[in-house]
């Protein structure tokens, strides 16, 4: 699994890393995105719906990570 990390003060949306990471996996890999901003987890979680990409959250304090495999 493959993990991208976005917390911490980035200078751009942590969505950025995120769809960069989605969009450079294969079919069949597996990641998980790790974010600390509440809106862009929502808009990530909204946007695999969207596409039909099952996950799973798990949230843990100020975390929120979220796991799925690229179909």
């Amino acid at each position: 699994m493959k993990t991208i990390n976005t917390c911490g003060k980035l200078p751009y949306s942590p969505l950025i890393p995120a769809i960069k990471a989605l969009c450079d996996a294969n079919k069949g890999d597996k990641l998980e995105i790790i974010m600390d901003d509440a809106t862009a987890f929502s808009d990530l979680k909204e946007y695999l719906s969207e596409v039909k990409i099952g996950f799973r959250e798990i949230y843990d304090g100020e975390q929120m990570t979220v796991q799925f495999t690229v179909k």
